[in-house]
């Protein structure tokens, strides 16, 4: 496959793409055939008790890391938390989770919980101590490690919107939640009911 440029034909990314990936993935790296740094064809080695895809080229090993993600926990005065509704096209579309996201490369935690909780609730929080730290598994192909905060908002008169990826936001008591999206936010929850 190949795009035209300002100097002729040149590779599309896809084709970049296929020369390292090939087929559908059993476990993260099992697809790779390729080195992405040289181009080898990579093997697979023991590291850490676990086969991984390794270039005897240059040296480069593959290793499969969660992503991360950021989420605050909104308490009103009454106690209440402060929830949001996912989209459609999110996983768990429908359903209700904390304000949460993925960590962007180069952006502090903290900073993508308030992030977070400005762009799917449309509000300004400050962002306090962790509250929770878990795995995630509920996609077993896309694992990732998840940090919930304390949050306050910035203004207490402010009216929460939804925005982002979601399509409403709500204030609920933690005994008493709506469908949720994750069951790390339900496990959450339960501890901030009892507590």
């Amino acid at each position: 496959m190949t795009q035209t440029g300002v100097d002729g034909p040149r590779p599309c990314a896809g084709a970049a793409r296929s020369a390292i990936l090939s087929g559908p993935m059993a476990s993260p790296g099992d697809d790779w055939v390729a080195c992405p740094r040289c181009r080898t064809a990579l093997e697979r080695a023991v590291r850490g008790g676990i086969p991984r895809p390794r270039c005897p080229g240059c040296g480069f090993t593959f290793f499969a890391n969660p992503g991360v993600g950021a989420a605050c926990v909104v308490r009103d005065a009454a106690g209440r938390v402060l929830l949001v509704r996912r989209a459609p096209g999110q996983f768990g579309a429908g359903r209700w989770c904390f304000p949460c996201g993925f960590v962007e490369w180069g952006e502090d935690v903290r900073a993508a919980a308030a992030r977070e909780a400005r762009e799917e609730a449309g509000v300004e929080v400050v962002i306090g101590e962790p509250v929770q730290v878990a795995s995630n598994f509920h996609e077993p192909e896309k694992p990732t490690i998840g940090v919930w905060f304390a949050a306050t908002l910035a203004d207490p008169a402010v009216h929460p919107v939804a925005g982002d990826d979601a399509v409403a936001v709500d204030w609920f008591d933690p005994a008493a939640p709506p469908p949720l999206a994750f069951p790390t936010d339900a496990a959450l929850l339960e501890r901030l009911a009892r507590g």
